[in-house]
């Protein structure tokens, strides 16, 4: 059976593009007499509100979104992250990494505009360690790519080889956050059956480090369908940082969500007021 999710996560309200995301996610499972799970992915402690989670349930209900089961919220879901982390540490992988934000910015100037620095491996071959200091934990990645050999998933049906080392060494975990979207993405959508991700183009880099994981921690491999990112007339992506409208605020000023959800079916992006 067909199962897809839409997993947001509570640091803030949603938008048009996440409407039009959770839209297709949706419709891909329902289409397919299959099943459509909600997921909060709610570990983020220090960012994340529950009053975002009330106004996600909300949104998605005014767009005549209806989910499978019980909502699953990542908070629950901790001591299957430790599991993976401990299991990733058995084999080696994983190592203690003290950098700041600052210094690794400042250690990766060769990094294009805008982009967030690949980790030069300052702390990789650290041999004493101070586990009273904060620190997160990283995955060696050359060691984790030596360990799986090529691999491959597939988008839209083709066959896309993964590329991990591009990623650099990611954090799995750190002082703050229990676990990495990286890790607690990939256990969650093997953990739920998930046999088809529907999401956004700008996740497809993470992809590569997500079919990793699957071969490091012996999970199943969705297939994946990254979709071109909803933009507006002048080309600029939706988000909020963009001026993108909440969704929240098109549902209090009396805007008409099936009418929203059925513009955005048919390649209408009705920015103002969720009209066309």
């Amino acid at each position: 059976m067909t199962v897809t999710r839409f997993a947001p996560s509570p640091t803030g309200r949603l938008h048009l593009g996440h409407a039009y995301s959770a839209i297709l996610s949706h419709d891909f499972a329902r289409s397919r007499g299959g099943r459509f799970l909600l997921r909060i992915e709610d570990i983020d402690g220090t960012r994340s509100r529950p009053e975002h989670v009330e106004t996600i349930i909300a949104d998605l209900a005014w767009l005549g979104l209806a989910w499978d089961g019980e909502v699953l919220r990542q908070s629950a879901r901790l001591p299957a992250y430790a599991q993976a982390l401990d299991r990733l540490r058995d084999m080696g992988l994983l190592y203690r990494c003290y950098c700041t934000r600052a210094e690794i910015a400042a250690a990766s100037l060769s990094a294009p505009h805008g982009a967030e620095p690949l980790y030069p491996g300052t702390c990789r071959a650290l041999v004493q360690h101070h586990p009273d200091r904060p620190h997160c934990w990283r995955l060696d990645m050359a060691k984790a790519v030596a360990r799986t050999g090529p691999l491959t998933w597939q988008d839209h049906a083709a066959l896309i080889a993964a590329d991990p080392l591009s990623a650099g060494d990611v954090v799995l975990a750190r002082k703050d956050a229990p676990a990495s979207y990286h890790l607690a993405v990939t256990i969650d959508d093997a953990w739920q059956g998930v046999t088809d991700v529907v999401r956004g183009q700008d996740l497809f880099a993470a992809t590569h480090v997500h079919r990793l994981l699957q071969a490091l921690l012996d999970l199943p491999t969705p297939a994946y369908h990254h979709h071109a990112l909803l933009t507006g007339p002048n080309g600029v992506r939706l988000a909020k940082r963009h001026g993108a409208p909440a969704l929240a605020d098109l549902r209090d000023s009396g805007g008409d969500g099936l009418a929203l959800a059925a513009e955005l079916r048919a390649g209408r992006v009705p920015i103002a007021t969720g009209h066309a």
